[in-house]
């Protein structure tokens, strides 16, 4: 799992690979056509005031996303490039767990050795986060809430 930078090239084909409440989106984009086959797809995490992030896989974008909403929405933008969003921090220990494996060269061996824990609580950490950010995500739907732009 890991997130690449974001600097979508000029001519990529562009797909809409999830759709979240509040203009909150992944988009696919395939730039084989420009790099040749060995390039796969990226995914693109983008929301209303947040910078936009690519990730090689989609669920790390997805996993991104679920932390997006566990948080209220952060910004990753000023807090450097190793930096932790101060909302995510605030947030818990399973947030920050799940927030830190979507970050480039970090996996559940690295982030169960940065808490002094074993892999199967971080999975755990990560489906306490998936499942929130879920009932989150059905609650602004059930309530019919549009975005704040």
């Amino acid at each position: 799992m890991s997130r690449a930078d974001s600097h979508p090239p000029d001519s990529t084909a562009e797909s809409i690979h999830r759709e979240y409440p509040l203009d909150v989106r992944i988009v696919e984009v395939d730039e084989s056509e420009q790099h040749g086959d060995d390039v796969g797809p990226r995914y693109r995490f983008e929301a209303p005031q947040h910078v936009e992030i690519e990730f090689e896989a989609a669920e790390t974008a997805e996993l991104y996303a679920d932390v997006y909403f566990d948080t209220n929405g952060f910004q990753e933008a000023g807090t450097g490039d190793r930096g932790i969003p101060p909302e995510v921090v605030q947030a818990g220990r399973d947030t920050l767990a799940a927030y830190m494996l979507t970050q480039p060269m970090a996996d559940e061996y690295f982030v169960a050795s940065f808490f002094g824990k074993k892999p199967s609580r971080i999975q755990r950490y990560v489906s306490w986060v998936q499942d929130r950010a879920e009932e989150i995500r059905a609650g602004v739907e059930a309530e019919g809430i549009e975005s704040a732009d």
